[in-house]
């Protein structure tokens, strides 16, 4: 095996892991910003110059913290379930692709771990995979209220997993592929998936507000009914390895929808910045840019936790089930009908 290949892709897995851990830390600084933006407050300004310093205060308390499991908590999987949680967060970025090749010494670099010709099914085998840190959690918390939350997290990433992957199914009729580089090579010049399926988009975001427990979807963590959900047992860094999943989901999350919908890395005159700008700096820029777009879907989430309420339950479900899956049915048959009548005329 060639050594520089091995070199490149763990610089790139490195650099990969430490941007999503600080994407994932400042996320909760930007929270709270954001929140006290929408409430007319200031949010954290004390920890530095405006508070900016807050996230590493946040996350030294967490390791300083007393560390406690319960007497008849299952030891092992308590343990377990917050590391399950944080690895399933994190393999989700292997697929992505980040930016255009660069060339370095003559040699081409791609910005993505790896191009599997069934990344779309990788993301969602690893969206799957998600919830049983949760459910390991809950259950092993020996709390009834831990354990409540755990079968809600699982009957709801369930429920709206089906409407997630008929909408994908729409969108692989139109794109006829499942990999994830080809797909953001297709929307090149304009050509972004947003404008061929903006109904499989509008469900597939709402199915991700609930594959990652945001609000208005967060029954799982609804702390009026369940005090903190599936994690109610949990102190220290054990809990703060939920906490830090949770964003590093919510990151992910945008960074699939950047992908497959809103062009990637292309962006307006991306062939004349790249040959003005060099093998090196053109396929930076376009990195910026879709890392612009992941923000930009960050600030949704977070503005629509701090906008909207939380469903009831069998509101939930009823969106899930009787809503998002007909639609996403209807969809598919839309988008085979206009394709089959596009390619006989």
């Amino acid at each position: 095996m060639d050594i520089a290949f091995v070199i490149e892709k763990f610089i790139l897995v490195t650099i990969i892991f430490v941007i999503t851990l600080v994407i994932a830390m400042y996320s909760t600084y930007a929270e709270r910003k954001v929140a006290a933006f929408l409430q007319d407050r200031l949010g954290p300004d004390r920890a530095g110059p405006f508070g900016i310093l807050q996230p590493l205060a946040d996350g030294l308390k967490m390791f300083m913290k007393e560390e406690i499991i319960p007497t008849n908590a299952s030891k092992w999987l308590f343990m377990v379930g917050p590391g399950l949680a944080m690895l399933t967060a994190c393999i989700g970025t292997a697929v992505i692709p980040w930016g255009s090749p660069i060339v370095v010494n003559d040699r081409i670099v791609p910005l993505q771990v790896t191009d599997i010709n069934v990344g779309i099914l990788y993301i969602f085998g690893v969206v799957s995979l998600g919830v049983y840190g949760v459910m390991i959690g809950g259950w092993a918390s020996n709390n009834k209220y831990s354990l409540l939350s755990a079968i809600r997290a699982a009957s709801q990433n369930i429920s709206y997993e089906i409407a997630m992957g008929l909408s994908i199914i729409a969108l692989l009729l139109v794109t006829n592929t499942m990999s994830l580089k080809e797909i953001v090579d297709q929307q090149h010049g304009w050509h972004w998936n947003i404008f061929y399926q903006p109904l499989g988009f509008l469900i597939f975001i709402i199915c991700a507000f609930a594959e990652t427990n945001r609000a208005p979807f967060d029954l799982p963590e609804c702390e009026t009914e369940l005090i903190g959900g599936y994690h109610t047992e949990y102190s220290s860094m054990k809990l703060g390895f939920y906490l830090f999943a949770e964003y590093i989901n919510m990151f992910v999350s945008s960074a699939v929808m950047a992908t497959l919908y809103f062009g990637g890395y292309n962006y307006p005159g991306m062939d004349w910045v790249l040959m003005h700008t060099g093998p090196v700096v053109g396929p930076l820029i376009g990195t910026a840019v879709f890392f612009t777009k992941i923000f930009a879907f960050i600030f949704f989430f977070m503005w629509v936790r701090w906008t909207i309420p939380r469903f009831r339950y069998d509101q939930l479900m009823h969106l899930g089930w009787k809503g998002l899956i007909p639609l996403a049915i209807a969809n598919i048959i839309i988008t085979g009908i206009v394709i089959a009548i596009i390619e006989k005329f």
